[in-house]
């Protein structure tokens, strides 16, 4: 796989095209974005432009910045990811 393609948000776990466009137009383009913003920061951008993004985009986040499917995320991290969520509303 070439750099361009390793660090591409398609490649990460979890990151289809229609969350890889939403990432997109909030200005995060690549992997590195990603993994820098971090799930959350990345979450509150998606969720001022995106009002119906929920708690499964903010997994997938965070399962794609760590390298795991979504549902393979600690329960303590679901739990602080659901927290966090919820503070949002």
């Amino acid at each position: 796989m070439s750099a361009a393609a390793a660090s591409s948000l398609a490649s990460m776990a979890n990151i289809g095209e229609a969350l890889e466009a939403k990432l997109k137009a909030v200005g995060i383009n690549t992997a590195e974005e990603l993994r820098k913003a971090g799930s959350k920061n990345a979450f509150l951008s998606l969720k001022l432009r995106y009002p119906n993004v929920c708690l499964v985009h903010l997994q997938a986040l965070e399962g794609a910045v760590l390298g795991i499917p979504h549902n393979q995320l600690p329960e303590e991290t679901k739990l602080d990811l659901k927290d966090f969520s919820d503070g949002l509303k």
